[in-house]
């Protein structure tokens, strides 16, 4: 994988040619940079410092052939090939090509001695030979030596494959629509039921869609010149987190207005009488702000976009609960419904991280019965690394090792009809760099650090064993102060996830003192994928729970959240 100085040089070389030319476009610089990585970053990654850009573009080509081995397009073959006119010219500047290359690239050194070998993709964003048949002079007089010719090509297959992904027409995309365009860009259309598991698959299993996510992400958090990064570059064992989604909605202004309980946003404008709770996508609160999308009422319902802990919401809430703000008119629409963004730093002073204090020596394990303490075992794995493949491995780690699954390990094991949710939780997240509590503070111990004072953290006394429905309100309350935030869609949580973040689903209980229940959101693997609808989003994330039935990756069941035990929910993710 490129690194992100090779996405540097990247878009520092070619931001001058390439804004012009998506001008009108829904396409972006980072788009277009993470599909030249995917098709050739592993020649320029590498070489970019070492060769003048004139002998860089030239040797761009690759993927190379010399019979059937299930190749659908033309030529399957060298034969194939010499068949066609000026078949034997193409061939060898096909083979000479190859052999420049292997110069260059060790990789390629041995296949470009065989004498038969040649390639079928050519150019900085890999053309396919399969084109010769309708643009022969594009190969014969090599133009793909030139990045202008090749873009231009790029963005043309771009507009097509728009099409064919069913967003043809639209002047905007999201990161993951355009990753949508780029698989179909790659294998000719896109099936949204098999979200991003498309496209070309690498030896390690990696399909084109899943890199092309990767790749964009890390070309979002490089600057270029003295133009800001669009996401700012994470640390070392952290993800590069989507910004929140900022309200754009510019209708009137308004406010909530209920007193007994929060009003519940929901994804259509009605009530199913059978299951209220179906299509809740948020509960809000008394005095929170919306956005009207359209004055127009729909069966009593506003039409609203609203921001709530850092997640955007598009929604229809119960009109009679809304009530107009006065706006001046010089509020932006984020302003005016401001977006939660969650610090990058943990709190140094005030009301900070607390863990149980433990007597010297002790160890705390995974097959022991749970109790306040954070486990401390050796050889604990954690998340490490600066890509999200990376990232994506060390998260499997922490899943496979924490094993909730495994009889031994008693401490996430069911008994006497306790479940242990939130200690695995807490595990998980803790094993990933992530602050969850296991034990916070009383409410006397948070005013007195928040008056600057010294608390001694006391079990029992300055704080407390924090459960599931304890934990939802500390997430609202505290989340954002130590790196959290809510987001609002299924598909954007398995999206951050996938990309190397934490994330997690989190439902308080309605009776109190019984246990509301959580979960982790874990990376969709080869064998272990997220459920898509027709449309492609994702309406059952791949999970990994202890409960009253524990298991380490599964899909659980359908909307568990939103069952009428509940009286609330939340999707939060964390860098």
């Amino acid at each position: 994988m490129p690194n992100r100085e090779a996405f540097r040089w990247f878009k520092e070389t070619f931001d001058a040619p390439i804004q012009p030319a998506i001008a009108g476009t829904p396409f972006t610089l980072d788009l277009l940079a993470a599909i030249a990585a995917q098709e050739t970053g592993h020649i320029w990654g590498p070489l970019h410092d070492t060769l003048d850009l004139n002998t860089l573009l030239a040797i761009c080509v690759g993927d190379t052939l010399d019979a059937d081995k299930g190749r659908k397009a033309f030529p399957k073959t060298k034969e194939h090939l010499l068949a066609e006119p000026r078949g034997r010219e193409m061939f060898d500047i096909a083979h000479e090509a190859l052999v420049q290359m292997g110069t260059h690239v060790p990789a390629f050194l041995a296949v470009s001695k065989r004498p038969n070998k040649f390639c079928h993709g050519f150019g900085i964003f890999q053309l396919d030979l399969q084109f010769f048949k309708e643009d022969p002079d594009h190969f014969l007089n090599k133009r793909w030596f030139s990045f202008d010719v090749c873009l231009d090509r790029c963005l043309k297959e771009l507009r097509a494959a728009q099409k064919r992904a069913g967003l043809g027409g639209r002047t905007s995309l999201s990161e993951l629509e355009q990753v949508h365009v780029a698989i179909a860009y790659n294998a000719g259309s896109f099936n949204p039921l098999k979200g991003l598991k498309q496209g070309h698959e690498n030896d390690a299993g990696q399909f084109y869609g899943e890199l092309i996510q990767d790749f964009i992400r890390v070309a979002k958090t490089v600057p270029v010149g003295t133009s800001p990064a669009p996401l700012p570059a994470p640390p070392a064992g952290t993800a590069p987190l989507a910004q929140p989604t900022a309200v754009t909605a510019t209708g009137d202004l308004m406010e909530v207005d209920v007193r007994d309980s929060p009003l519940r946003l929901r994804s259509e404008p009605k009530v199913d009488d059978d299951r209220p709770t179906s299509n809740v996508i948020a509960h809000l609160p008394d005095g929170h702000r919306v956005r009207l999308v359209t004055a127009v009422k729909k069966n009593g319902f506003h039409e609203v976009e609203t921001s709530l802990t850092g997640a955007f919401f598009h929604g229809f809430a119960a009109a009679k609960f809304l009530v107009p703000v006065a706006d001046d008119g010089h509020e932006s629409a984020s302003a005016a419904v401001p977006v939660v963004v969650p610090a990058t730093t943990m709190p140094e002073s005030g009301v900070v991280e607390v863990h149980a204090p433990r007597r010297a020596g002790t160890v705390t394990k995974r097959t022991a019965i749970a109790g306040a303490h954070s486990l401390n075992e050796n050889g604990m794995p954690e998340r490490v690394g600066t890509t999200p493949e990376e990232l994506r491995a060390a998260l499997d780690a922490i899943v496979d090792y924490l094993d909730v699954e495994k009889a031994s390990h008693l401490r996430y094991q069911p008994r006497d009809g306790a479940t242990f949710c939130n200690i695995y939780t807490h595990d998980y997240c803790d094993l990933a760099g992530v602050y969850l509590p296991r034990v916070w503070w009383t409410q006397d111990s948070i005013e007195r650090l928040a008056r600057g004072e010294t608390v001694e953290p006391r079990l029992g006394g300055t704080i407390t064993e924090q459960r599931a429905n304890a934990l939802f309100e500390w997430l609202n309350a505290f989340g954002p102060r130590f790196g959290w935030r809510r987001t609002g869609t299924l598909t954007k949580l398995q999206t951050e996830v996938n990309i190397g973040a934490v994330g997690m689903i989190v439902a308080k209980r309605k009776v109190e003192g019984l246990s509301g229940h959580m979960v982790m959101v874990v990376p969709e693997t080869g064998e272990n994928r997220a459920k898509r609808d027709r449309d492609g989003e994702v309406i059952a994330p791949l999970q990994s729970q202890a409960g009253v039935r524990n298991f380490r990756r599964g899909t659980s069941t359908l909307n568990w959240w939103l069952a009428e035990k509940f009286s609330d929910s939340a999707f939060w993710v964390h860098a």
